[in-house]
């Protein structure tokens, strides 16, 4: 493995200021060697008391409050060409601290780049609708006018999951600073030290003192931020069963609540598609950051005729996948983020094979990494769609392989989930859009496809969470809508 220098701790910065926290200690370790890097104490609830009425206050007469959003679009721009600045640093702390590999640069760094510039320009233009909509005139019982104005939501409190947290955190700062709102932000424990870096910059950017304040811990840290009085709004990022306990915190004060939770996605291959180019990208799709994403296709649907070959051309390309060192330019899948999980994983694993799956390739450690949390990419089949296997998110590079006789079979077996987050079809392009038009998923791409738009929204129904993040829909979720009217 490559020796990198132990990084410096995180800091909880509130109000405009660094602060060395009071809380317990987070050790953050790297997970492709399991070596502590650095060891950050969190905040204690003082301070994370001071720093949801920080927000508070700057949400109600602050520095921040008086900025209009031309100022505000230049300061998102600014924080955006300060990581431009930084991009090496950054992929390489997203490196050592989540083992994404530098190969992952474009989504971890360079996304969060444009998303900045989209919502930066969303600030400039306002929201769809604009600041204000003047609504036709009305004469029932007298004639009167209305307009709709369009206010920032409030304090915000953005939580991150460890995956992706630059990603994350420009997904939740984005949209609330171009609305107009300040933020807590608080990072999963696993990611404190990309979360400082991505904030000194955003100091370094000239935000006024309040606009944004990061604070980080275990659990209680988190709860305190989602029941504080000052919070108006909780966007989260994780797992469906911490989302649903972050709904039973939110709800005494009737905040409202965002949720980005988890998916199940179907690969759905049609009746005469070209296998062998589907080949590699559907595997990608499940294994790219170690398979940790939300919206990973890890449920494959083949015709019964085209199964073994698909099979076959899939096991071999994976046998092709480069494991192993992150800061390595020809890793293609680093680690995953914890022994912990590397271990329950095992166990999905282990429990799949008990209930008469097969394991295709991968399934176990990768000869020559004996230390940190490597797993093979794995491809299993003999799998029912019951199974807990194709049920539960595994968050790992893990597929399984399933065929199906007709097309409306695989749509069932597609939409036969409390997830519906994300999915794709492959075939003849109308046909697979029918296809698309009957799965259960907020996104639903076909052939693979075009990459992507920093203005569609993300999100899904079920399990997969509650409301929309990026995009014009996305920018939605940070206002309250006022209508003001008077008789003519």
């Amino acid at each position: 493995m490559t020796a990198i220098a132990p990084m410096r701790e995180a800091a909880c910065y509130i109000d405009g200021k660094w602060w060395t926290g009071e809380g317990a200690e987070i050790r953050s370790v790297d997970p492709s060697t399991g070596k502590e890097i650095a060891v950050s104490p969190s905040a204690s609830a003082a301070q994370v008391a001071a720093a949801t009425s920080a927000a508070r206050r700057a949400f109600e007469g602050g520095e921040w409050s008086r900025l209009g959003p031309r100022e505000r679009s230049d300061l998102l721009h600014r924080l955006a060409d300060l990581m431009e600045r930084d991009r090496d640093e950054l992929v390489r702390l997203t490196a050592i601290e989540v083992g994404s590999p530098l190969s992952g640069a474009s989504l971890h760094v360079d996304g969060p780049i444009k998303v900045l510039r989209w919502y930066a320009e969303a600030a400039r233009r306002g929201p769809k609708d604009g600041w204000e909509q003047h609504l036709p005139l009305h004469h029932d019982p007298i004639t009167s006018s209305s307009m709709l104005l369009r206010e920032p939501a409030g304090v915000v409190a953005a939580i991150t999951a460890y995956n992706v947290p630059l990603v994350l955190a420009a997904w939740k700062l984005g949209p609330a600073f171009a609305a107009g709102c300040p933020a807590v932000l608080v990072p999963s424990p696993k990611a404190v030290l990309c979360t400082t870096a991505l904030v000194k910059l955003i100091e370094e950017a000239g935000f006024p003192a309040g606009a944004v304040n990061l604070v980080f811990g275990p659990p209680a840290v988190t709860e305190q931020v989602v029941g504080a009085a000052e919070v108006d709004m909780v966007s989260f990022t994780g797992s469906a069963a911490v989302g649903s306990k972050i709904l039973s915190l939110a709800a005494p004060s009737l905040k409202k609540v965002l949720l980005e939770l988890g998916g199940k996605s179907p690969n759905i291959l049609l009746p005469g598609t070209d296998v062998e180019a589907t080949v590699g990208p559907s595997v990608l799709r499940f294994c790219r950051n170690a398979g940790q994403a939300c919206g990973a296709t890890t449920r494959t649907l083949v015709p019964e005729s085209d199964f073994d070959e698909f099979v076959a051309k899939a096991a071999a390309f994976m046998g092709g996948l480069v494991v192993g060192d992150p800061h390595s330019s020809d890793t293609m899948i680093g680690p995953l983020i914890t022994a912990e999980h590397h271990s329950n994983v095992s166990g999905y694993l282990a429990r799949a094979v008990d209930q008469g799956a097969e394991v295709v390739t991968g399934g176990g450690r990768p000869v020559g990494l004996d230390e940190g949390n490597f797993l093979e990419p794995t491809l299993l089949t003999g799998v029912d769609n019951d199974d807990e296997v194709a049920q539960e998110e595994l968050f790992a590079p893990v597929g399984v392989v399933m065929p199906y006789r007709e097309v409306d079979e695989a749509i069932r077996i597609a939409n036969d989930s409390r997830y519906a987050l994300n999915a794709n079809v492959w075939g003849p392009t109308a046909e697979a859009i029918s296809v698309a038009r009957r799965i259960r998923s907020g996104t639903v791409t076909v052939n693979g496809g075009g990459g992507r738009r920093d203005d569609a929204p993300w999100g899904g129904p079920g399990y997969s969470g509650i409301g929309r993040e990026c995009g014009e829909e996305g920018f939605r979720e940070f206002f309250e809508v006022k209508h003001v009217q008077w008789p003519l």
